[in-house]
């Protein structure tokens, strides 16, 4: 009777008001965990994980490309000491672009740190809404505590500085917001899903992969529990939406793959055979950091196995999210462990995850929903007060064994600005590249000679750079002998020559990989420039058709529940 009376005064209050106060407290807490967390930087600097420098100097060029006039980067400059790479094409664009965005607004040395905080809330409130739709308004925000500050997000942010991958698993949640409504056959949650998978896509490729397995089990899950294929028709076309509104990066990042020696980012350091679970390679600072994430992965399994333990009732309120939340945690479990190893070979595309503890995004998703689900109320005090010290000392420990720098983001900004460059991404070299015999004080237009494969300043030729910029290189030239121009840029199929506005077909320096323009004698104009490649435009057509596909049933959707807000009560 309580209950109801609660339930009676609750509904009692103004259709606005209750909401609204939660939305403001929901954002209000998650806004200060991402504080607490991103609060060391104040004082220590920026944590320098293992993948900082790629993601900074990223954001920073494809800011001075927007300077530049150039709305989506293709190819970076800088890259490989200035010798260029098609990073832009390859690496999804979320995290690059936000990171840039930042850039535009807030000083190099805070953006780290303001990516992360904005992140987390992003990641808090994601939760939020899921937790929302099964748990009570107090569980729902636990969740989206627990979730933006768990062990795994700690680790990507401090040990690893995978932005990228923060940014995927903080979008993690509004996809299986979406695929749960599929599951009840509302096909008004389909343009949710189809935008939430391709987000997923567009910032972090590995992530991407995962989701995809993800929402393929949760399907197969569903059609079992419902005994019918609707959801996996609903499902299927939302995940077909999404790839098609990401098509304007898959396709591309697809096609010219074969451009790139992609093959070594399934090289032998990064084969997910050697990346289980506390593995044992002959390798002690790699087994050192394995066995780091493989703690973090503990203490994630515990945690998560106690709160799938002590909701096991509610297993009978909603059975469908309990039944498959718990199975994709176990299927995350198993992947991570050598078992497995058999799925990493044949299963498509697997192994470009690299490193089978990946899957703690989806656990960690788990750890935050079962860890504020379990037990009653009193029980939920001491269980919810266990995962905060579990918590707290898992961010301790690795705040305390993580790379402190202020200077980091510094360096990137000097090696740009004075025209140094930075290091290149392992696998987008093009297919041609040999990046460890190019040679850092190449002049922007040299002269090879075909006999040794040398390069050198310019001897007789006199040569004149009229412009130099990321997608336009133009060169005057005046020689009384025919000459190779190699140029401070390595060869790839989009790039496009034209001397004296006729085009003509580059060729490649054997040994590095430069683009060589040959030139007979005289004086000649020469023009570099990259081209729209075909998959390109297919790809961005693609993704156009399917956002307008998928906007137009939303608007209608949207219509309609306005109009059945408008409708007079009649039975008032």
């Amino acid at each position: 009777m309580s209950e109801l009376n609660s339930a009676v005064t609750e509904n009692s209050l103004p259709s606005s008001s209750q909401p609204d106060r939660q939305w403001l407290t929901a954002i209000f807490l998650v806004a200060l965990i991402a504080t607490g967390v991103v609060a060391p930087m104040f004082f220590l600097g920026n944590a320098s994980g293992h993948d900082f420098q790629p993601h900074v100097a990223g954001w920073i060029e494809a800011a001075a490309q927007w300077r530049e006039g150039i709305l989506f980067p293709r190819w970076a400059q800088w890259a490989n000491s200035g010798f260029g790479e098609p990073r832009f094409i390859f690496y999804p664009p979320g995290s690059w672009m936000l990171g840039a965005a930042l850039g535009l607004v807030l000083p190099w040395k805070v953006v780290p740190g303001a990516f992360v905080w904005l992140t987390l809330i992003i990641a808090g409130i994601s939760m939020w809404k899921f937790a929302g739709q099964w748990l009570s308004p107090t569980q729902a925000i636990a969740a989206a505590l627990f979730f933006a500050a768990n062990p795994y997000h700690l680790s990507v942010i401090y040990y690893r500085s995978a932005f990228a991958e923060l940014l995927a698993s903080a979008l993690f949640p509004l996809m299986l917001l979406g695929t749960f409504g599929v599951l009840r056959q509302e096909w008004r949650r389909v343009p949710l899903l189809a935008f939430a998978f391709a987000t997923i896509w567009l910032s972090n490729a590995p992530a991407g992969v995962i989701a995809t397995y993800s929402l393929a089990l949760i399907l197969g899950v569903g059609c079992i529990v419902s005994r019918t294929i609707r959801p996996l028709v609903l499902g299927g076309l939302s995940m077909l939406a999404g790839f098609g509104v990401a098509a304007f990066y898959l396709i591309p990042a697809w096609w010219e793959q074969r451009w790139v020696q992609i093959a070594h980012v399934v090289s032998t350091a990064y084969d997910p055979e050697k990346n289980f679970l506390f593995t044992r390679v002959n390798d002690p600072e790699f087994v050192q950091f394995n066995w780091k994430i493989s703690a973090v992965a503990l203490v994630l399994m515990l945690f998560t196995g106690a709160g799938v333990t002590l909701s096991f009732r509610q297993r009978r309120v909603w059975p469908k999210v309990w039944w498959t939340l718990t199975i994709l945690s176990v299927a995350s479990v198993i992947l991570m462990l050598p078992p497995s190893a058999g799925l990493w070979r044949h299963l498509p595309k697997l192994r470009f995850l690299q490193f089978p503890w990946r899957w703690l995004l989806v656990l960690s998703f788990a750890f935050a929903f079962f860890g504020a689900a379990a037990g009653n109320l009193k029980r939920r005090v001491i269980w919810w007060a266990m995962l905060i010290t579990a918590i707290c000392a898992t961010g301790t420990t690795i705040g305390g064994d993580t790379s402190w720098s202020s200077e980091d983001v510094s360096s990137v900004v000097e090696d740009l600005s004075a025209g140094r460059g930075y290091e290149g991404i392992e696998g987008f070299e093009p297919l041609t590249a040999n990046v460890a015999e190019l040679d850092d004080e190449l002049p922007l237009v040299g002269e090879y000679d075909p006999s040794s494969g040398d390069i050198d300043e310019p001897q007789e030729a006199q040569v004149n750079t009229v412009r130099w910029s990321t997608e336009s290189k133009m060169i005057d030239l005046k020689s009384d002998e025919p000459v190779t121009l190699a140029l401070r840029l390595l060869n790839y199929p989009a790039w496009q020559v034209q001397v004296d506005g006729n085009r003509v077909t580059s060729s490649t320096a054997t040994q590095t990989g430069q683009l060589l323009v040959p030139l007979s004698a005289g004086s000649h104009h020469v023009e570099v420039g990259f081209r729209r490649t075909t998959d390109r435009t297919a790809g961005l057509a693609i993704s156009i058709l399917s956002i307008v596909g998928l906007l137009i049933p939303a608007g209608f959707t949207l219509r309609r529940k306005d109009a059945s807000k408008k409708e007079p009560c009649v039975v008032c």
